[in-house]
């Protein structure tokens, strides 16, 4: 599994890259691995707020639906259109083409409590 180091996570398995005054989310590769075939995804509009670990939207496969929770609070700034229309893009490319929204940062103090790519890894492989 790919977990890029200049990302942060958090224990829902959500990446987080910071950009300057915005960050954009997404979901890890063990997450899209762990779901199977994405067949569906629901994310907020543009200019919806959304609140630190509040849902942010949520992710359809095969057998399963996912919530996908906030790692931090902001206003949406940008949906992925591309992804909404072919979900399965979260699978083939998670960290690029898979990324979900994109969120204004108003408290750089909730990014703290985000993993390293080394923990992270550490996090899954240790998880029961």
């Amino acid at each position: 599994m790919d977990f890029p180091e200049e990302l942060k996570y958090s224990r829902e398995h959500v990446w987080v890259r910071v950009e300057g005054s915005s960050a954009v989310i997404g979901v890890t590769d063990f997450a899209q691995e762990e779901l199977g075939i994405i067949t569906g995804l629901e994310l907020p509009d543009e200019g919806d707020e959304i609140e630190q670990d509040d849902s942010v939207g949520s992710i359809e496969a095969r057998k399963t639906v996912a919530v996908v929770y906030a790692p931090f609070s902001g206003a949406v700034l940008a949906v992925n259109h591309e992804a909404l229309d072919n979900p399965t893009l979260i699978n083939d490319d998670p960290y690029d083409g898979g990324w979900l929204v994109e969120v204004a940062l108003e408290d750089r103090e909730e990014l703290k409590g985000l993993m390293s790519a080394d923990d992270y890894a550490d996090y899954v492989e240790n998880r029961d």
